[in-house]
């Protein structure tokens, strides 16, 4: 109990409220590929993300990083929004406008409406735009309040060292954008890495473009990465080819961890690697996360691996999220009948247990009636999360208790 008051005392980093992702795939036509999702992903915490090929996972962790706009929703990054859809703002002026139609509110009614929602896409394209921009500046402040003060004092040849520092973290503070403090670990080691650069080349390419010129500090930084991720210094000018598998997903964690993030988004990056190199790269990954107190948003379809290294769980299926809670309490209560399945899937070595396992199969439409009480996504008891509606909500609670 006492843990759990500790981490909910503890500060949220990244907030995601009623995120939709959709595709158009035809006039009029689109993909759910993520629907209403939520959660909150507090500092120092590992979250994880589990559920089958083509559930949203990977899409709601490109959706965070910025690498698609978003169609609905919030997310929100340090307290600063930085990613805001419009959908839901212009579905609330078709629908005000379809009522005023229909004589179900009056012309006042729908002009207020519309005039919100208005405001409201004004603000979210402004806070897109200028989240790096007021960041940038807090930076740029930060310097002047560390440097100026020591430049004052200094003189001679300490003094030009300071200025020559001063000018450099200006410059990389004016071009830092607060997403940056996001990095991504992709799931495909070769396929994320450019062939035609060198190791040191793709580490760094997110110090140069941050503003960073010194040759030596770069290559310092590199090599503290390569022998941080277990790799050498000679390794820095070879290319992605001459590499293993597990050895080009550790220069995948050197090049996120160099920009020092707040937060990093491992999307399935042991999914691709040996069993034995699995439990490398997820060790050094727990090691990383003791070392800089990272916080992590951990995407996998393999639940084991998930519960040695999450300390909650979203589970996810066809773009929505089914059940949320703390790891062993996800593996204590499951409640969701997918959850169930998924949970029924993970194979022991043990024979005796092996024999006796049974597959559970989920299958939606025989599970649920959600034709006429819709689900929502509802607390069964404290963190612990799960979608159903109201009999389902009922029958859960009798099984809790």
């Amino acid at each position: 109990m006492a843990n759990n008051e500790v981490k909910d005392e503890r500060e949220v980093l990244l907030k995601v409220e009623h995120l939709c992702q959709y595709f158009k795939i035809g006039p009029g036509t689109y993909t759910k590929a993520v629907d209403d999702v939520s959660f909150d992903i507090k500092k120092g915490e590992v979250f994880g993300l589990v559920g089958e090929s083509g559930c949203g996972k990977t899409t709601t962790g490109r959706s965070i990083i910025k690498l698609y706009n978003i169609t609905s929703g919030n997310i929100f990054f340090k307290g600063i929004r930085i990613s805001a859809g419009k959908k839901m703002y212009r579905d609330a002026i078709a629908k005000a406008k379809e009522d005023l139609k229909a004589s179900e509110i009056d012309k006042a009614e729908c002009d207020r409406i519309i005039a919100e929602n208005k405001a409201a896409m004004k603000a979210a394209d402004n806070d897109q735009k200028n989240c790096d921009r007021a960041y940038s500046r807090k930076l740029v402040e930060e310097a002047k309040a560390e440097y100026l003060p020591k430049i004052e004092a200094a003189t001679g040849e300490e003094k030009a060292k300071l200025t020559a520092e001063y000018k450099n973290a200006l410059r990389k503070a004016k071009r830092t954008k607060l997403v940056t403090q996001i990095q991504m670990i992709f799931q495909d080691p070769i396929a994320s890495l450019d062939p035609r650069m060198t190791v040191r080349e793709i580490i760094s390419e997110g110090l140069i473009i941050q503003g960073e010129r010194d040759r030596h500090v770069i290559d310092e930084k590199v090599y503290e990465m390569l022998e941080l991720v277990g790799l050498v210094r000679e390794h820095a000018s070879r290319y992605p080819h001459e590499f293993s598998g597990g050895q080009r997903q550790r220069i995948g964690v050197a090049r996120s961890i160099i920009m020092n993030p707040e937060l990093i988004i491992a999307d399935e990056p042991v999914s691709a690697l040996d069993v034995s190199v699995q439990a490398q790269v997820i060790n050094l990954l727990n090691e990383l996360r003791d070392r800089f107190g990272l916080t992590l948003l951990f995407i996998a379809h393999d639940l084991s691996v998930v519960k040695y290294f999450s300390d909650r769980i979203g589970v996810m299926y066809y773009g929505k999220m089914v059940e949320l809670a703390d790891s062993d309490e996800l593996f204590l209560n499951p409640m969701h009948p997918y959850t169930k399945s998924l949970l029924s899937a993970i194979p022991l070595p043990d024979p005796n247990y092996e024999k006796a396992r049974r597959r559970i199969t989920y299958n939606p439409l025989a599970a649920h009636d959600y034709s006429v009480d819709k689900p929502s996504f509802r607390e069964l008891k404290p963190g612990h999360f799960v979608m159903c509606n109201e009999a389902e909500y009922e029958q859960y609670m009798k099984e809790l208790k």
